[in-house]
Parts: structure tokens; C-alpha cells; sequence
């Protein structure tokens, strides 16, 4: 169905994304700056314009999910969309606290205080994987074996 198709592309993104930046970015960007304040310089270059883009991608996820649920194309599908959704929405919930607390808060940060952050954002990061790679994956297995 067009709509599974609607939900399973953002949020394979999501959560291939959030992997990459996990497991490749964030580590080795931490192993090649030497100086913090490069290393900072670095990731909110990163980091910049990408607001916009993630919360088009769970509003995607959110509006595509509710719709399956509401047109609901097999049994099974309101409640699996339905999980996919509280998830979808727990995991905005985080980035949005990121986006607007964390981030401002982590640019006028003190030097000293910057390890902190950091870890806290590594702690946002791996919620929101667990979060929407739960969806993802729940929805995937649940679309093929439909």
C-alpha cells in the first residue's frame, strides 16, 4: 500500500541516519579535532538547517501513521501502526527537546562544560534510534508479512 510506503521511507531514513551519526560521525569527528573548539565548530556546522528537515520527516511519520490507522487496510495494522506511532511521537518529543533546549544551551556552553552535553546528546541520540528503529522495524516486518 501507498501509505505503508509513506511511512516506511522517512523512517528508514530516520533511523539509518541516526546510525550513521551514532556509530561514524560523532566518534571519528571526536578522534580527528584535537581542539574542542573546532570540534564544536564542527558539529553545529553539521547540525545547522537540519531542524526543519527531521521534523518534516516525523511529521511524515506521524500524519502517514494516523492515516493507516484510520483507513486501516488490514486488521492488524491499526494496532502496529498505532505502537509505531506512540513511538514516532515519543522520539519528536526528544528531538524537539534537543532542537530547543539542549542545543541552545550546549552553544553558550563553558568549555568545561561541554563533555556534558555532549553526553546527554549521545543519550537523546540513542532514544531516538531506539525509538524510531523500533517503529521502523515493527512496521517493516509487519508490511512484508502482510
Amino acid at each position: 500500500m501507498i501509505l505503508e510506503a509513506v511511512y516506511l521511507l522517512p523512517a528508514a531514513v530516520w533511523t539509518g541516519s541516526m546510525t550513521y551519526s551514532l556509530a561514524l560521525v560523532q566518534p571519528r569527528s571526536a578522534q580527528f579535532f584535537t581542539d574542542d573548539d573546532q570540534l564544536e565548530d564542527f558539529i553545529t556546522v553539521l547540525a545547522h538547517g537540519n531542524r526543519w528537515r527531521v521534523l518534516a520527516m516525523a511529521a511524515t511519520l506521524i500524519a502517514s501513521a494516523a492515516a493507516i490507522i484510520a483507513l486501516g487496510p488490514w486488521a492488524g495494522a491499526r494496532v502496529v501502526y498505532g505502537i509505531a506511532l506512540a513511538l514516532d511521537v515519543a522520539a519528536t518529543a526528544v528531538f524537539v527537546h534537543v532542537s530547543w533546549r539542549h542545543w541552545p544551551a550546549r552553544v553558550f556552553a563553558l568549555p568545561e562544560e561541554r563533555p556534558g552535553f555532549r553526553r546527554k546528546l549521545r543519550i537523546s541520540a540513542r532514544a531516538i534510534l531506539l525509538l524510531v528503529g523500533s517503529g521502523f522495524v515493527l512496521t517493516l516486518v509487519a508490511s512484508v508479512g502482510h
